[in-house]
């Protein structure tokens, strides 16, 4: 397993991750805090992986436990990534969840320090790794005092580092490029990019390259949705709590035809692993998150970080195939959050000051 540093930090990864959703939340199959927390310690134990990807949200704090339980006594040689940002302590709020419905989003100073210390708490730590406001919205991207809160808990050693997770649909485009102009000295985003779906992460990506020196990524969705898995047919049928059976029957078809022409991938590795090739190609990316549901998965998404970078060759015909949507003629995709510069955004001279 490969390591790649935050960049300004000391805080070293495994170039391969391991995001706490899957084995948390249900929402991928039901998991027991007994199997969560052995598949935990095998992906450190026996493939290398040290970056864990949480969130308070997260089954109320599940995530965070499980970790706390994988790992107690050995906390210096794993890196916590968790997020804030709902109010998962309104007990009416949290009643009238349905299913994978936000809960109300609170980024007020007072709340965010009480949010701190109860994950804390939960993670049996002093202090957060890495620290993410989770699926911030324009007008929390445009309040500084959110993002000074930020940086007087890393002046007070209660995080490490500090950013935004932006969802929980693909989209949000100006609200990320607006936080690198904002606020420059950003350690991280996290967000979905993959092969098949690379816009908005590489307009991203390219406005941190623009306006924050130290603003690494770590992604999510790796294989949309599993599709770059390799493994889904016209005819696949997801369990009843799979997140993936609500999406359009469009998405499936159009998928598959997509992945046909990206066969040529699997020459040298499984297809998993090349898309996680392609993420690990841009230098920017810190860590990758793929989906793991067991142990088969953690295997083969772990070799990757060991396998040889893709060629120059294989990066040019995937561009090419994106060009063109992968021969696959679709509806264009309905994005969330800001997809075009609204008017009252700060003018690019004010951002560099």
């Amino acid at each position: 397993m490969r390591h790649r540093r935050f960049p300004g930090t000391e805080i070293s990864v495994s170039e391969v991750g391991f995001g706490l959703w899957t084995i948390s939340t249900g929402w991928w199959g039901e998991k027991t805090d007994a199997e969560a927390v052995s598949l935990l310690r095998e992906a450190y134990e026996r493939h290398g992986i040290t970056f864990f990807d949480a969130a308070d949200a997260y089954a109320n704090g599940r995530s965070e436990r499980q970790l706390a339980t994988a790992f107690g006594g050995m906390r210096d040689r794993v890196v916590y990534a968790t997020k804030i940002g709902y109010d998962i302590y309104d007990p009416a709020a949290a009643a009238a969840r349905r299913g994978q419905s936000e809960l109300p989003q609170r980024f007020e100073p007072v709340f965010m320090r009480h949010a701190v210390e109860q994950c804390l708490r939960r993670l049996d730590t002093d202090y957060i790794d890495v620290l993410q406001l989770h699926n911030v919205k324009m007008s929390h991207v445009r309040d500084p005092l959110v993002w000074e809160t930020m940086r007087d808990l890393q002046r007070e050693g209660k995080i490490r580092a500090w950013g935004a997770a932006f969802g929980p649909a693909i989209g949000w485009l100006y609200e990320a490029v607006e936080l690198v102009e904002r606020e420059p000295d950003i350690n991280t985003i996290q967000m979905i990019w993959n092969i098949l779906e690379q816009h908005p992460g590489t307009a991203m990506l390219e406005a941190a390259k623009v306006h924050a020196p130290n603003c690494c990524f770590n992604i999510r969705v790796t294989h949309a949705s599993g599709m770059l898995e390799g493994k889904y047919t016209e005819d696949t049928v997801f369990p009843e709590n799979d997140h993936r059976r609500h999406r359009p029957r469009s998405w499936l078809v159009n998928g598959v035809r997509k992945m046909r022409t990206l066969g040529f991938l699997a020459e040298r590795a499984t297809l998993g692993q090349a898309a996680l090739q392609w993420l690990l190609a841009e230098p920017r990316v810190v860590t990758t998150l793929p989906n793991i549901y067991d142990r088969d998965q953690l295997a083969e998404f772990a070799a990757a970080s060991d396998l040889p970078p893709l060629s120059d060759e294989t990066m040019q015909r995937i561009a090419e195939l994106a060009a063109v949507n992968f021969g696959v003629d679709e509806e264009p995709m309905a994005y969330k959050g800001t997809m075009h510069r609204e008017p009252d955004a700060i003018p690019a001279q004010r951002a560099a000051s």
